[in-house]
């Protein structure tokens, strides 16, 4: 049964219950809270969900929002769990348990993390553009240069990642929680390939596992980094969930079917019990998420 995300359509409403209606209408009973939902909004949902109106399979990190953000300035990486500064990384690890214990009040089962960052230029754009241009040369030059300085400066954010990860872990796990670490969009994101299996190793069980977003790991197989194939080949074993959009080039979060991505790819490592969740984003509209769902559905019977 495939869940969709509040992402969707959570701007679009300042009650929990106008949100879930909507979403409900597409004939969806499982939902992902995202990361742009009030301390209020949460609450409701809770409501909600203990009135058997929905369910929430997950929730992706930080909700509800952090004090003093505005809904439409919020987002998973405002505090970076690989932070250097101290008092950054402790408001990241503070914000992920109040995130945690939001999953812990609504009975979901998973916590979706983004772990952080390498503090170097944001030139991905750049990348993309050139890209796009296929000035192959060029984007060559670009992209070792882009790698070796993250290279170069990665080594104590990723120390710092680990050490946020190690805090959280023991608290996931006091709460009956687990957490999903995210393969990411931003070459300058954590965790990097090589980073994903660390992070795997070290924690080698439960809370931690793996999440995979179907997008991401296209834009970094487009852009040439790695296959798609190889991270699900090295990492669906511990993989808790997956995020389904459809993605043509670098432009990802469309609905499924409004790209060109071969959802057939995942049908080998998808399980029974693997989370599925639709996160597309606005533009798409209703008519076409119905049309992805109905046709994943298909797809994944089969």
């Amino acid at each position: 049964m495939f869940a969709l995300s509040t992402s969707w359509n959570a701007l679009q409403y300042s009650r929990a219950k106008d949100i879930i209606k909507e979403i409900k209408a597409l004939g969806f009973e499982r939902v992902e809270l995202n990361f742009n939902l009030t301390p209020a909004m949460v609450d409701e949902m809770i409501l909600l969900k203990e009135r058997g109106l929905i369910k929430v399979v997950s929730v992706h990190n930080f909700c509800p929002i952090p004090e003093g953000i505005s809904r439409k300035s919020a987002s998973p990486d405002m505090f970076s769990l690989s932070a250097l500064d101290e008092e950054e990384r402790a408001k990241a690890v503070r914000y992920t348990r109040k995130t945690i214990d939001t999953a812990s009040r609504i009975g979901a089962e998973v916590v979706v993390l983004h772990a952080g960052r390498v503090e170097v230029e944001e030139r991905f754009k750049e990348l993309v553009s050139i890209y796009r241009t296929q000035d192959s040369q060029r984007y060559k030059r670009l992209k070792e240069q882009m790698l070796r300085e993250r290279k170069e400066k990665s080594k104590n954010f990723f120390t710092q990642a680990l050490k946020s990860l190690e805090q959280l872990c023991r608290y996931a796990q006091k709460c009956k929680v687990k957490l999903g670490i995210e393969n990411r969009y931003y070459f300058y994101e954590i965790p990097d390939f090589k980073e994903m299996e660390i992070i795997l190793a070290t924690f080698p069980g439960p809370p931690l596992y793996y999440w995979h977003d179907v997008g991401h790991a296209q834009v970094y197989e487009n852009l040439g980094f790695f296959e798609h194939k190889a991270i699900l080949d090295r990492f669906s074993q511990r993989m808790i969930g997956i995020h389904l959009h459809d993605i043509e080039e670098t432009d990802d979060h469309r609905a499924p079917l409004k790209g060109n991505f071969d959802f057939s790819l995942l049908k080998t490592y998808i399980k029974k019990e693997t989370l599925k969740v639709l996160e597309p984003h606005y533009p798409a509209t209703a008519e076409e998420i119905i049309r992805g769902k109905n046709y994943l559905e298909e797809l994944f019977s089969k």
